[in-house]
């Protein structure tokens, strides 16, 4: 039975053109329809990605099927459901993850990438959690297998990304973990966050972190920046590291000397969250929720908020963002 209450039409952002971040505004669009096993979101937050300001240059089109609205992450009421969908009741807050369409007054998501919100977290809490603790969960934990008493380094340690890498690492016994980053107020929060900061503008991480672990290297690295960083990601893994890009900041292309590789029988890996099937999707869900959520609610995680904008200034999220200096995760308050 359709709510009577839910408009036609929403506000939502457009890319008008694609290049810059003023090629944004609000624009009227009309509210999604729900497909089967879908639920209607009423938008009470959404997060802001690095995915984001690549679809609006124009080098990350939606997968097919997928709102062509910015958006990979919402939380809100539940206000409509398909008669298919039953997980979720009207009225229900949940966060989830979105192949796009988050940067509007209403979204559909497919029941099994959504989850509750967990408790005492209000909306933007909860929006900031879905697109990074899916994709480390996937990168770390499903495809790098971080163990118990391994080290972990992770490229990018202040971004949303890095802090949500840091809290799941540490949940491991004995795990050694080390960040990069570009300032010392970013440096900061990472100490503070239980890792080794490793301000890269003035110190040579493998350096550092041959000196550190005795000459062995790191079990496990995440990397969102490539480009220089492919080789020396080779000299600074351990015997059977693993290597995982899950983004290319300085670049897609490099020259690697493979020897290494084979000689410490390495595993290099990359992956995208956004065009993998919705089984994949729904089955990290499942385990965010079995094996994260409660640490959120006990307090042993916590979502890390740089910044709020409104729905209407995304293009002055996504300036910021590229301007490198947040801490944690921007959002956008519907």
């Amino acid at each position: 039975m359709p709510n009577h209450h839910i408009p036609k039409t929403m506000q939502a952002i457009r890319i008008n053109s694609f290049g810059s971040w003023q090629e944004l505004e609000l624009a009227t669009h009309n509210v999604p329809h729900i497909q089967q096993a879908e639920l209607l979101i009423k938008v009470e937050a959404a997060g802001v990605n690095r995915p984001d300001i690549l679809q609006r240059r124009g080098h990350y089109p939606p997968p097919k099927g997928a709102s062509p609205i910015l958006g990979l992450e919402i939380a809100g009421i539940v206000v409509d459901k398909s008669a298919t969908a039953d997980k979720y009741q009207i009225g229900d807050k949940v966060c989830g993850l979105v192949a796009g369409g988050g940067y509007a007054q209403y979204a559909t998501i497919h029941q099994d990438t959504a989850l509750p919100i967990p408790k005492d977290l209000n909306f933007i809490e909860a929006a900031s959690l879905p697109e990074t603790y899916f994709t480390v969960w996937n990168n770390v934990l499903d495809r790098a297998a971080l163990q118990d008493g391994e080290s972990l380094l992770i490229h990018g340690g202040s971004s949303g990304i890095g802090v949500a890498a840091i809290q799941i690492a540490r949940q491991f016994k004995f795990a050694k973990i080390f960040a990069t980053a570009a300032s010392d107020a970013k440096c900061a929060t990472i100490k503070s966050l239980g890792a080794v900061p490793i301000n890269y503008l003035k110190e040579d991480y493998v350096a550092i972190i041959k000196a550190e672990t005795g000459g062995k290297g790191v079990d496990v690295i995440l990397d969102m920046v490539g480009g220089d960083y492919i080789n020396r990601n080779v000299q600074v893994a351990a015997n059977d590291g693993r290597i995982v890009n899950i983004a290319y900041l300085n670049g897609a292309i490099a020259e690697v000397d493979f020897l290494p590789v084979m000689l410490k029988r390495l595993t290099l890996t990359g992956s995208t969250l956004r065009n993998r099937p919705l089984a994949e999707k729904a089955k990290i869900a499942a385990a965010l929720h079995k094996h994260i959520w409660p640490l959120i609610e006990e307090g042993k995680i916590k979502p890390i908020i740089d910044k709020i904008f409104a729905l209407k200034d995304a293009g002055l999220a996504h300036k910021y963002m590229e301007d490198g200096r947040h801490i944690g995760k921007l959002m956008l308050e519907i």
